[in-house]
């Protein structure tokens, strides 16, 4: 596994390459947004870690930059802050998952693996719910036309696939979709909810997501169906 880190604070950035690299990791280290977008003109990664705060190039310029480009490597973001507008820029320019400084080192790792796991576990497997498919491969969701998906959000649309026949509780959804991350609450789910719903029907699906804020979740097709999974 090959990993960019893209970190200015140069002791953490040292820490987080010694951590990766323990774990056997390979790790390009950048301080600077300019030198993590010179790294990726040049070679492709399994994972990206930036910083959002960098000089020169910001993260999330890098992360816009990278998504342009139609890459789909897995990227976490570090951020100092925890305010939730901070966390809706990253992921509505296509951050896969995020993590407020300061941060526990097991947390990190256990993010980082969540992510490669994801890429080398799903291949090209498809699944299908009325008019809409999802492309594991490349996390895409298509129906009259195609979007990319984070990996929460992936993650969140399989289980809503997978359980089509019954409502999930918010609950349900935090211990198994977030694993019960000390910084998810019922507002994260309703979040990401929100987003999937934005994204269907920006490919003009049939299918929608029913269910309240804090309450449970559902895929029907617009028309009451339940659709189906193969």
């Amino acid at each position: 596994m090959k990993v960019l880190l893209a970190e200015d604070t140069r002791d953490l950035n040292r820490g987080i390459t010694y951590l990766l690299e323990h774990e056997e990791y390979k790790v390009d280290s950048a301080y600077d947004g300019a030198e993590a977008l010179a790294f990726l003109k040049e070679n492709g990664y399994d994972c990206i870690i930036l910083d959002i705060m960098m000089p020169r190039v910001d993260g999330i310029t890098v992360l816009r930059e990278l998504r342009t480009r139609h890459i789909i490597t897995p990227v976490l973001l570090l951020t100092a802050k925890s305010e939730v507008a901070d966390k809706i820029s990253g992921l509505d320019a296509g951050a896969d998952d995020y993590l407020a400084k300061p941060f526990d080192a097991k947390e990190l790792m256990a993010r980082i693996r969540a992510l490669t796991r994801r890429r080398t576990s799903e291949t090209e497997e498809s699944y299908h719910f009325g008019d809409v498919s999802i492309n594991c491969g490349n996390f895409e969701m298509t129906s009259s036309s195609t979007v990319r998906l984070s990996n929460k959000e992936l993650e969140l649309m399989l289980f809503l696939m997978t359980n089509r026949d019954i409502g999930l509780s918010t609950d349900f959804l935090l211990q198994h979709v977030w694993r019960n991350e000390k910084d998810a609450q019922g507002d994260t789910v309703w979040l990401y909810i929100s987003y999937l719903k934005r994204k269907l029907s920006v490919i003009h699906s049939s299918t929608i997501i029913t269910g309240e804020r804090g309450g449970s979740f559902q895929l029907k097709t617009s028309f009451g169906g339940t659709g189906c999974v193969f």
